[in-house]
């Protein structure tokens, strides 16, 4: 939930790696397949050690954790063309392009603000359409004596924008960048990039699970105009699987069955992916097309310990399925996810959540992909 508003703003900064571009994954795979060369394993539950810091405090973190027999420099110089050659492969956070096209298109100046070298920010910026003309300021780390979290970066910021810095909304992923954008006077959103971590932005005005739950509005800027019926409209995505046995919670605890996929062959998609409550379509080849709500996440009631995918297919059906091939189109966005202080009050939520889906899906805008050929292949 957004504290009360104190100010209204009149322009948005974004950082970059984390907000605006899903870089972990890549960070993952490029020191994965790097440390094997000194017989290390990287172990994603470290990733906190080097988000949102610089590039020389993120490669000595990696150095000291993982005890690694070179210098800071010698591995920057080992690893940075390694990053180069993935940037053209990063992808957009759902919810970047949307954010970007609609502040652009309301005149709400825009500025970038990040820990990574000017130039390394415009060539990631430059696989993605549009992006290096609507900011009018993009200042990188080597511009500035200190990184985040100094305040520096962000008030040099305001002064090329020609904004007080009380004017600005500043939007990040990171500790070091919240803090960063309070100590610069600025209004702060938090969109924690590592999971389960959103507890920790306790100085962010306002902390939210995704981009796609952004609500300019709050801000005193124009609000989004696509939300139809309670629902996001997305670019489509597509998943699928033999159902498998999930954690026997579906039926028996909540009384709502859901169709589990497993998650091994699927870690990368969902890493892609918000958690949150989405719904569309689910064919069962042998059996038919039918409406779909589901969940993607840890599910914060149960406190999952892996990101999970729960689909519950809204038909009646006579008998379990396990071991048939399914597959979904998920074509629209309901909310993030959430915890609740009783059972029966996330049972409310999640036949909350079929509503809204059922309804929707009857939506021209929805209900043409029930005839999507990918959900009908056996």
């Amino acid at each position: 939930m957004a504290k009360p508003l104190s100010k209204l703003v009149s322009c948005v900064i974004l950082d970059l790696d984390g907000t605006l571009l899903n870089t972990d994954g890549i960070v993952s795979d490029v020191l994965k397949a790097y440390l094997v060369k000194y017989g290390k394993q990287w172990d994603g539950r470290r990733a906190h050690r080097i988000v949102g810091k610089t590039p020389y405090e993120a490669s000595a973190a990696v150095v000291e954790d993982y005890e690694l027999p070179i210098s800071t420099d010698e591995f920057i110089s080992e690893i940075t063309p390694r990053f180069s050659e993935q940037w053209c492969n990063i992808k957009a956070q759902p919810g970047a392009n949307r954010l970007i096209n609609h502040l652009r298109s309301h005149g709400v100046p825009m500025a970038l603000a990040s820990n990574s070298p000017k130039m390394n920010i415009e060539t990631k910026i430059s696989y993605h359409q549009g992006w290096k003309e609507s900011f009018s300021v993009i200042i990188g780390g080597d511009e500035v004596t200190s990184g985040k979290p100094s305040p520096e970066i962000y008030v040099e910021v305001a002064k090329r924008l020609n904004m007080n810095p009380s004017s600005c909304l500043v939007i990040e992923d990171s500790l070091p960048g919240v803090t960063a954008g309070k100590a610069a006077g600025m209004e702060v959103v938090a969109v924690p990039s590592l999971p389960k971590q959103s507890h920790l932005f306790t100085s962010a005005d306002e902390v939210i699970n995704s981009l796609l739950d952004l609500r300019p509005e709050k801000w005193g800027l124009p609000a989004f105009e696509d939300w139809i019926e309670g629902t996001l409209p997305i670019e489509p995505w597509y998943i699928g699987g033999p159902v498998i046995k999930g954690f026997g919670r579906g039926s028996k605890v909540l009384g709502i069955p859901t169709a589990n996929l497993s998650t091994e062959a699927y870690s990368a998609i969902l890493s892609e992916h918000p958690s949150g409550v989405y719904f569309g379509w689910a064919g069962l080849p042998t059996r038919g097309v039918y409406k779909m709500v589901m969940s993607i996440g840890w599910n914060p009631y149960f406190n999952n310990s892996e990101k999970t995918i729960e689909p519950w297919l809204l038909h009646d059906f006579n008998e379990d399925f396990y071991g048939e091939e399914l597959r979904l189109a998920i074509v629209g966005y309901i909310r993030p996810e959430a915890n609740f202080p009783s059972l029966d009050i996330l049972v409310a939520k999640i036949h909350e959540d079929r509503k809204i889906a059922e309804n929707a899906l009857e939506l021209p805008l929805y209900s043409k992909y029930e005839e999507d050929p990918y959900l009908k292949i056996s």
